[in-house]
């Protein structure tokens, strides 16, 4: 319906019509009132005159119906339709799939589109990850991978920026795969969203997301939890399995299958799978959840009772690389500790354990009884090393070597340079003095953990913490706690250790699943002879466990802080070994397994000399995926002038060579982005070169791509997307049997480019027959009832 307003072309003639209109009808009512007719007669003849003078009085004034409708062919109008796998679904409650639906909507022959293209040029659209233009949408497919919503809607606001656009007719279920800003959004012409689809009778299972965490469990060192949403298939059973992609021959290995019954519709369901990958480094899983008994219709989706099963599994990638890890341990003589401590490291293949180990301390005034002419330590008789230049001297410390790399790793005691320090990840000290290190060395470990951002622990032995002297020294700023007490008690009847409310939140403090079982291991715990007494806690610090003696005294035994880079811990327990003295033969040790995962967490988040982040480069997932890659040089700065490639795998098992460039964000940082086509998972092995085309490191990466399922990932219309959309341009939702009715409004909703028009009503035959009707209406009535 058009609307308008009347105007009068003469208004001039205004008091006049009215003056003339006004006596005609005072002679009229005098007339009348003075015939003996009857009432009815008399005001029946009344009211036909005076409609027929009023409707010659309107016509002296010239009455216009006036308005503004779009100038023809002059706007734009963009018709644009979705031509996403989504579309493929067959609702319930209707027979063809939505993207017949929508090729029956967007049909050529239909009368709204016919009344469209007279008053607007129009353009048609298809979208899928990318924009397309489409001569007729017959031709539409709906196989594209994504719904590139917000995407396409910007691209058609930059391509016609500047000219005159009177709407866009989007076609859609409203599914998008990429982000929805507003900001965006406000750039729009007025945007009119037709939802394709059906709320209801869509039986289906969905995998919406999968999260990997990863601890310092030793059993269980990787959580993968998938979220399942559930709709139409209230009170059934689903299974839900957790698949390895890594099996031998291409084949998936089952890692987990387990069954979820009694589900409920609409209420989302976590599945967790704990598992400790059987390779270091990338894994890739699959996440897969069916209605129970349909687990291997993947190859006969159309015998499933499900709506799609395209959305029934995601992939989730595990990152187990960063090994072999180094830990240098460095004690001040032979002890239990450090037997325990490498029995544990030795069945951890990431993980390489360094001892250095004293077994005498400097000797300057003592003189041993040896070989006539001999000036250097029998001690040291037997190593192979018996000139003067290579054998120790009698003035100095006997240490040895364990786990070396080569003859060379330290030869000369404790590291006295960064680059042979910074090479570890973590170092250990246990029971030696501080005297046993020089003050530039002590500065150095300070370094390695503040600038290195290496994993430093402390061991309660008896010449550590403030027995050891280290009071005032750089080893005390990077410590935890103040070192202003010493000393070491040791009760009748001992300490028995305890969590605090921090460690039990620390997974690598844990060594049962639950805390029934952790408590009654604490329980069934020796009592400890030998702790160190530790000063007041520094700020920032977290008491992860504490000892308590039998008379109630309470003291810290295992604090830890972040520093720097790095993180610091000290273990005031000084004969920790006693732990294994209880140790059942056939079961396995708690000690070793709590030594692992200490180290674990030492060496957790240590910076590599080569680091690599992958992210994606916005939510849609066809969009390039960015690669960041960190290099740093032997005393872990910034490298620049690197060299960098990449060699990245396709699902396919193609291997495309990439070279990352230097980012201008950040010093040693170098990026390059890949665009993925397949879906599927991606491996990238990175590689590191310094200008002296040495190799810095590698390093690998990967990432998943599944456009498919992220569209997928709700099968009803998302209508709180599309009437926002429509909210912000200035549009509105139109229901698909409305189209009609909307092309009919469009006259009347805010046009670019439009033309006035005029409708003379008093030069229209209508009006002059009711003067005639009235006029001859009122002789007519007054001659029947013989009136004069």
């Amino acid at each position: 319906m058009i609307v308008g307003e009347i105007v009068l072309a003469a208004r001039d003639w205004a008091w006049w019509a009215a003056g003339l209109a006004a006596a005609a009808v005072m002679v009229l009512a005098w007339s009348y009132a003075r015939c003996g007719a009857r009432a009815w007669v008399r005001l029946s003849a009344g009211l036909l005159k005076v409609a027929g003078i009023a409707a010659l009085a309107i016509c002296l004034i010239e009455p216009l119906f006036s308005g503004t409708r779009p100038r023809p062919k002059s706007n734009l109008f963009l018709l644009v339709a979705d031509n996403s796998r989504s579309l493929q679904i067959h609702d319930r409650t209707s027979v063809p799939t939505r993207g017949e639906e929508l090729k029956q909507r967007l049909s050529a022959e239909t009368a709204w589109r016919t009344r469209l293209e007279q008053d607007f040029d129009l353009r048609s659209y298809s979208f899928d990850a990318r924009l397309e233009l489409v001569k007729e949408f017959d031709s539409l497919k709906f196989d594209g991978d994504g719904s590139a919503i917000e995407r396409s809607l910007a691209m058609l606001a930059d391509r016609f920026a500047g000219r005159p656009v009177a709407g866009i007719l989007l076609f859609t279920d409203g599914n998008a795969t990429d982000g929805g800003e507003e900001t965006v959004w406000r750039n729009l012409p007025p945007v009119y969203p037709v939802v394709i689809g059906s709320d209801t009778g869509l039986p289906d299972v969905t995998v919406s997301r999968v999260s990997v965490s990863q601890t310092n469990f030793e059993a269980a060192p990787v959580t993968i939890a998938a979220e399942i949403e559930c709709q139409g298939l209230a009170g059934k059973s689903i299974a839900v399995r957790l698949l390895d992609e890594s099996g031998k021959d291409g084949k998936k290995k089952v890692v987990e299958h387990r069954a979820i019954p009694d589900i409920a519709d609409g209420k989302p369901l976590v599945a967790r799978f704990e598992l400790k990958p059987e390779r270091p480094g990338i894994s890739f899983y699959t996440v897969q959840a069916a209605i129970e008994g349909e687990e291997k219709l993947a190859e006969a989706p159309e015998k499933s009772a499900e709506a799609t099963l395209v959305n029934n599994r995601r992939l989730a990638l595990v990152d187990r690389g960063g090994g072999p890890y180094r830990v240098l341990y460095v004690s001040g003589r032979p002890n239990w500790e450090f037997k325990f401590l490498r029995r544990a490291l030795e069945e951890d293949e990431e993980v390489d354990f360094v001892g250095l180990v004293r077994i005498a301390k400097k000797e300057p005034k003592f003189t041993f009884r040896g070989r006539p002419g001999e000036r250097t330590n029998p001690l040291f008789r037997g190593f192979g090393n018996q000139n003067d230049e290579e054998a120790e001297q009698y003035d100095e410390p006997v240490l040895i070597r364990l786990g070396i790399e080569d003859k060379e790793e330290l030869k000369g005691g404790f590291p006295k340079s960064a680059e042979d320090l910074f090479r570890y990840h973590a170092l250990v000290v246990d029971d030696v003095e501080s005297g046993f290190f020089t003050h530039e060395q002590m500065s150095l470990i300070q370094r390695f953990v503040s600038q290195r951002g290496g994993g430093f622990l402390m061991l309660g032995g008896y010449n550590s913490f403030a027995n050891g002297k280290y009071q005032r020294t750089p080893v005390s700023d990077l410590l935890p706690i103040y070192l202003d007490r010493g000393g070491a008690t040791a009760p009748a009847d001992g300490y028995r250790l305890q969590l605090t409310r921090e460690g039990w939140l620390q997974p690598w403090m844990r060594l049962r699943s639950t805390e029934d079982e952790e408590q009654k291991r604490l329980a069934a715990m020796p009592s400890f002879q030998t702790v160190s007494r530790v000063g007041a806690i520094k700020p920032g610090a977290a008491v992860l466990a504490s000892v308590q003696a039998t008379d109630g005294d309470i003291m810290p035994a295992l604090v830890a802080q972040q520093f720097g880079r790095g993180r610091a811990a000290a273990l005031a327990i000084g004969d920790l070994w006693r732990w294994n003295l209880r140790r059942q033969e056939d079961a396995e040790s708690d000690l070793e397994k709590a030594w692992r995962q200490t180290v674990r967490w030492l060496v957790a988040d240590v910076p590599q000399r080569v680091e690599v982040e992958t992210q994606r480069m916005g939510d849609d997932p066809n969009l390039p995926a960015r690669i960041a890659v960190r290099v740093r040089d032997k005393l872990f700065e910034p490298l620049d002038n690197a060299s960098v490639t990449l060699h990245v795998t396709t699902p396919e098992g193609r291997e495309i060579e990439l070279t990352a460039e230097p980012s201008e964000q950040a010093a040693g940082q170098y990026e390059t982005s890949f665009a993925s086509r397949t879906p599927g998972a991606y491996r990238a092995t990175v590689i590191a070169r310094a200008e002296d085309a040495s190799e810095v490191g590698r390093r690998e990466s990967g990432w998943t791509v599944e456009p498919a399922a992220d569209e997928m990932r709700r099968l009803k219309p998302n209508r709180d997307l599309l009437a926002r959309i429509a909210q912000v341009t200035g549009g509105e939702v139109i229901a698909a049997d409305g189209l009609d009715h909307f092309v009919g409004t469009l006259p009347n909703r805010k046009i670019p480019v439009t033309e006035a028009w005029t409708y003379p009503l008093w030069h229209q035959w209508p009006v002059f027959l009711l003067a005639i009707v009235c006029l001859v209406g009122e002789w007519g009535l007054r001659r029947w009832k013989g009136l004069p």
